[in-house]
């Protein structure tokens, strides 16, 4: 019976190898998708059409009194249309939600290659803040794109968002397997 404890440890740690090989996969295809995104010129990403097909009218009331500034020009409903705005948040909600999840991905997926979760989180971020400024490198020679230091700072900020978030869930599921017997995944 000795040998029991023994293959359930290494049927979990085979899990574990399994699971981090599964989030280094989605960095890998947040990577991918960042890139194809970048190589499109921006009149090949707009949905401004695609939303102005659509009455966002009760969004107005929300928006109006808003207006960012970012990167040396003013977005707002007066600046840039309801559908121009609309359009300009969710972009920059895209840059800030991919790189959050390639920041989450890739710090589950280097648990067992960096053991040590500081020196992995500020690989992770270092390198999707690397990974950023390629990105903005790539805009400037696919034309009709404007690449943006703002952007790299916001892709760097969602990647320190994603690692944060991802050294948070590892603490819990550690204090869980500490306090209640352990947390599987099956």
């Amino acid at each position: 019976m000795a040998c029991r404890p023994n293959i359930e440890a290494r049927q979990e740690e085979v899990m574990r190898h399994q699971h981090e090989k599964i989030f280094l996969a989605l960095a890998v295809l947040m990577m991918v998708l960042i890139f194809i995104s970048s190589s499109m010129t921006y009149h090949q990403q707009t949905i401004v059409p695609e939303i102005n097909q659509f009455n966002f009218d009760w969004l107005r009331k929300w928006l109006a009194p808003i207006s960012i500034n970012y990167a040396g020009h003013v977005y707002s409903i007066k600046t840039e249309g309801l559908a121009g705005m609309i359009e300009f948040l969710l972009r920059k909600t895209a840059h800030f939600g991919n790189n959050l999840l390639l920041g989450l991905f890739a710090y589950l997926g280097l648990t067992s290659a960096v053991p040590k979760f500081g020196l992995r989180a500020l690989l992770v971020w270092l390198s999707a803040t690397g990974y950023a400024a390629t990105d903005e490198f790539h805009q400037l020679l696919t034309g009709d794109r404007t690449p943006m230091i703002q952007d790299v700072m916001l892709d760097s900020s969602g990647a320190l968002v994603g690692v944060l978030l991802a050294m948070l869930i590892a603490a819990l599921i550690v204090h869980h397997q500490r306090t209640r017997g352990g947390l599987r995944f099956r």
